[in-house]
């Protein structure tokens, strides 16, 4: 199997995002299936559109998406994905929308497509702390995966897809106190969680 991961881009003056140091620890290869990383804009449409792209030429088997989720203190497969886009902080390209749909004449929501219970079990049976959650938010990570999953419905591709959150790493709790993890225990995390696709 060829599996999509996808990171996120720095954002919100941060100068490292905890997915993109997560991702440079997993290795290309894992479970006998080769893993694609690659890393997305923090911009609304503009993530879904990047994502879109890579599963158009890359044809994946698998697609996981990750995000971070400062003051989460373990890792959080998604559950759901709602059709609202409602920003708190404006995006890397300074949209801040409020109140609108991801898609006008969409679904209410998309389930993920991925094993979710399995990973959270998988993982927590690698010693790293994982839970499942019903909420992806309503910043760039639940349009990313509610813009996917609505693109793999609306083309009728069956891509087992979804999205995972990952707390912040250490470092970025030294200036402002959050939860954290460290990168090399998300990395093992994924690892397990990647295991049972």
């Amino acid at each position: 199997m060829h599996i999509l991961v996808t990171a996120f881009e720095p954002f919100q003056q941060e100068t490292v995002n905890a997915t993109m140091e997560a991702l440079a620890l997993l290795p290309d290869n894992a479970h006998g299936h080769t893993l694609v990383k690659r890393i997305l804009p923090v911009e609304f449409g503009g993530a879904v559109t990047a994502a879109v792209r890579l599963v158009e030429e890359l044809n994946p088997d698998a697609v996981v998406c990750l995000g971070q989720a400062s003051g989460r203190a373990d890792i959080t497969p998604e559950r759901v994905a709602i059709n609202v886009m409602d920003a708190r902080i404006a995006d890397n390209g300074g949209r801040q929308p409020q109140d609108m749909p991801v898609r006008e004449d969409g679904p209410a929501a998309y389930f993920s497509t991925l094993p979710v219970k399995a990973m959270v079990q998988a993982m927590k049976e690698a010693g790293v702390p994982a839970s499942l959650s019903n909420t992806a938010g309503t910043f760039v990570c639940n349009d990313l995966m509610y813009g996917l999953l609505d693109h793999l419905a609306q083309t009728g591709r069956p891509i087992p897809t979804g999205f995972i959150h990952i707390p912040a790493t250490p470092a970025q709790a030294v200036e402002r106190p959050t939860p954290s993890l460290a990168p090399e225990t998300v990395a093992k995390g994924l690892l397990a969680a990647i295991g049972t696709l």
